[in-house]
């Protein structure tokens, strides 16, 4: 069991709790020691208890946070990426296979989904590309 990592995070919808893994305790059993709580989005880390966390905790928690947004932020991209793909694959459907009353239910909905996204991108490409003429 040597070959276990010092701190074991257990996730949470907004972020994770912390454990100190003991697996070289006397009764040789693996252990699961309370540390603290963390919260991704505020970055707030609260120690579990009467806990003092140690720099090399502290470490530990910050470290496992910073790659844990990136991996979120990956997700929010792949996410996005999927969602392109089933836009494709509705037009598609909407083309080839749709019957009346399938686009009757779909279509109003559809419609207003992406008449509200194509504003948002429309407005955020354009204050990014005013943001790169006033600063370029």
């Amino acid at each position: 069991m040597s070959d276990l990592p010092p701190y074991y995070f257990r996730v949470r919808e907004q972020g994770a709790l912390v454990f100190r893994v003991d697996a070289e305790n006397r009764a040789r059993r693996l252990e699961l020691e309370p540390l603290a709580l963390v919260n991704i989005r505020s970055g707030e880390v609260k120690p579990q208890g009467e806990r003092v966390l140690s720099p090399e905790d502290m470490a530990a928690i910050e470290a496992w946070m910073a790659e844990r947004r990136e991996v979120l932020a990956a997700r929010d991209v792949d996410d996005i990426l999927r969602a392109v793909d089933h836009l494709n694959l509705t037009a598609q459907w909407a083309q080839s296979r749709a019957t009346d009353e399938q686009l009757e239910a779909v279509t109003d909905a559809l419609l207003l989904a992406m008449h509200d996204l194509r504003g948002v991108l429309a407005k955020k490409k354009a204050d990014r590309l005013l943001k790169a003429r006033d600063f370029g």
